[in-house]
Parts: structure tokens; C-alpha cells; sequence
């Protein structure tokens, strides 16, 4: 076995699910490159003294069901799927599909009906589990990063297995700011926007939830947001790859969305009422990754960013917004991507990416590598 997939095994059983002696995990695979880590996770979780699970996913076949799904077919897969995770203390989530597209001709009111339907059992495992979910490197990851798959690889491997202890640590001063914050205004190119966090309460991720990671997160105040935002990544949801997405916001609502597709980016956002509010603020600091590459879970991360979520919140941040929508953008703020400043009650605490107090330093990319 290569050591680095011992090495992350290690890290997720260990450090993020924390297994326990009795404890039942499902480890939920897509990509037969995959097998390996599986292998290994059910290893280590015998060794912890608990009980693995698997389930196989793959895409071609989810895309198949999609295409042809009723109202009642998705409530009982979902009946089933929530029963199974009930009885479920941890879950593992491993991502490899070879086609990242491979939604993207399924029909948006069928991919709505999928993500409203199968919530129960996403919202039990964020709330009742220990969870973590990962992608791993395959060939479709390392086309989306622009690298041969032996340079991704390397790439991923580091990010994944750094010291979260670490970052952890450095982490706190940030929440402790977070949790003392009212009003929190953003500025850069396309965007000036304004809202408050106050009584929402600040999460530190620091490897526990997903690998890699790296961010500290809370809500908006529902309805306080006002005025626009032009995110510079671009993102991949439901199949589709949107680019040059502009919100206007007017209290805490999107009054006005434009992309690349103007009438696919308004039917995501009327999936629901929620879906045209924001459910978390967040700010990314993993040092290692610093280029958008399409998928969520390394682009949220970014050094110098933030994102600003379309859709449901967190229990552990809640704001009261409910939707079957959670759509992570990324504005990276460093100045090769335009720059940007935040600033809390009127105290500037990051310009370009940087975080300029001196607490805060210690999240800088230099001091966490």
C-alpha cells in the first residue's frame, strides 16, 4: 500500500471521524481508483475497533435515474438512504467520477426535485455524524488543476495531509474575532458589499469535516446584506460550469443574478424561497491551494479567499435560512486576482488576501506552511 494513502487513511479515521470502539461508519465511494483508500479506511477502522459500511456510487447510473425519476421514486430512495444513516455513527465520503459533467443534460427541475427530496438524509449526516468528505486524484481532477495526473497527485497529497493540528491553533484568534463582529463590509473589483454576522457565531474547519480544508465560517444576518458582488472563479454546479456570476443583493435577497447562462443561474436560484438567500460567509486560508479548479472542496479553501453561499445554512452557524441550494462561490482576493480588502466594524483586517492585525497573522500563508 503507498504510504500516503496510509498516511490520509490515518488522518480520517484517526483525527476527522474520531472513530471509537462500536462505532458503525459508512465509507461511500465513486471511481475504482478509489478501492485502495476504501481498502485501507476499513483496515483502520477495524483497528479503532469499529464496524465499516460501504456503498458504490457512480454517476452514469445516477445520471440514467435522473432522466426518468418521479416524485415518489426519489422519496422512497431517499426513505431508504435516511434509514441507513440512522444507524450510522461516522461517514466517509470519497469522490473520483471520471466526468465532472456528467449531470449537465439532466433537466434542472429533475435535478431540483433530486436535491429537495434527498435533503432529510443530507441534513441528518451534516448534523447527527462525525462526516468527512474528500475527492481523490484521478485524471479528471488533474485536467480541472491543468497538471499531469503524477504532478495533481503530488499536489494532493500534500494539501491533504499538512499539519491541521497547526492550523487548527491558529484558527481560534479568527473565531474569537468573528464572534465579536456586528457589521463586515467587502470591497473589490465589481463588488461592494455590506452585512452583519452579529449572534451568528464563527466555526473553525481544520481538517475535521472535509480534507483538504481550511476555513473559518458563520451566516449573515438574513436580511441584512446589501449591494453587489462579481465572483472572479468560476464554479461548477449541477453539471454546469458557470463563469462571471454577478448578485445584486437587496436585503439578503438576490434581486438580480447574471452568469453565462442568465436563465440556468435563475432557475438554480428559484429552486426555493432559501435559494435566493445566503447561508454562510467564510474565509479560506489553506496555504497550498491557491488556483480555482472546479470543484468545491479544494477551490472554497483558497488562500486569500472567501466565499458567499447561495442557499442553506449550517445548524452550527444558522441563520434561519432553509434550502435544498448550498452553492459555494469563491471571490479570491490576492492581488493576482485584482485584490480585495474585508473589513470588520470598520477595522481593515485582510487587504490582498493578507490578514494585516497581528493575532491574525498566524493564519498567513507563510506562517502555516
Amino acid at each position: 500500500m503507498d504510504p500516503r494513502i496510509e498516511k490520509l487513511s490515518e488522518l480520517l479515521v484517526g483525527y476527522s471521524c474520531d472513530v471509537q470502539p462500536g462505532e458503525r461508519v459508512l465509507i461511500s465511494y465513486e471511481g475504482e481508483c478509489c478501492r485502495n483508500l476504501a481498502r485501507q479506511l476499513i483496515k483502520d477502522i477495524y483497528q479503532k475497533g469499529g464496524q465499516p459500511f460501504t456503498e458504490v456510487r457512480d454517476s452514469v447510473i445516477t445520471r440514467e435515474v435522473l432522466l426518468g425519476c418521479t416524485e415518489e421514486q426519489l422519496k422512497f430512495m431517499d426513505e431508504i438512504s435516511l434509514a441507513q444513516m440512522k444507524g450510522m455513527q461516522g461517514y466517509i465520503a470519497i469522490r473520483a467520477g471520471a466526468n465532472t459533467s456528467e449531470f449537465a443534460d439532466v433537466p434542472a427541475e429533475k435535478l431540483n426535485l433530486y436535491y429537495q427530496l434527498t435533503q432529510p438524509t443530507l441534513d441528518y449526516r451534516v448534523n447527527e455524524t462525525k462526516w468527512v468528505v474528500l475527492r481523490y486524484p484521478n485524471a479528471s481532477m488533474a485536467q480541472l488543476a491543468g497538471t499531469s495526473q503524477e504532478a495533481f497527485e503530488d499536489f494532493y497529497f500534500d494539501v491533504c495531509t499538512l499539519d491541521y493540528g497547526k492550523m487548527s491553533r491558529a484558527m481560534d484568534p479568527l473565531v474569537d474575532l468573528m464572534n465579536q463582529t456586528d457589521r463586515v463590509r467587502i470591497k473589490g473589483p465589481g463588488t461592494d458589499l455590506s452585512f452583519s454576522i452579529k449572534g451568528i457565531g464563527a466555526v473553525k474547519c481544520d481538517g475535521e469535516r472535509n480534507i483538504p480544508d481550511g476555513e473559518v465560517y458563520t451566516a449573515p444576518v438574513k436580511d441584512s446584506m446589501n449591494g453587489v458582488i462579481s465572483y472572479n472563479t468560476p464554479s461548477e454546479e449541477q453539471g454546469f460550469t458557470y463563469e462571471n456570476i454577478r448578485f445584486e443583493i437587496r436585503d439578503g435577497k438576490i434581486v438580480k443574478a447574471t452568469a453565462n447562462d442568465n436563465q440556468r443561474i435563475n432557475q438554480l436560484l428559484d429552486t426555493d424561497e432559501g435559494a435566493r438567500y445566503f447561508g454562510e460567509f467564510a474565509l479560506g486560508v489553506n496555504p497550498y491551494i491557491l488556483h480555482p479548479m472546479k470543484d468545491t472542496l479544494f477551490d472554497e479553501k483558497i488562500c486569500g479567499s472567501f466565499h458567499l453561499t447561495p442557499g442553506m445554512c449550517y445548524e452550527d452557524a444558522p441563520n434561519g435560512n432553509d434550502s435544498a441550494v448550498h452553492w459555494d462561490l469563491v471571490m479570491i482576493q490576492r492581488a493576482d486576482y485584482g485584490g480585495g480588502e474585508i473589513w470588520f466594524d470598520d477595522v481593515l483586517i485582510r487587504k490582498d488576501g493578507i490578514f494585516l492585525p497581528e493575532e491574525l497573522q498566524c493564519l498567513n500563508p507563510e506562517a502555516l506552511k
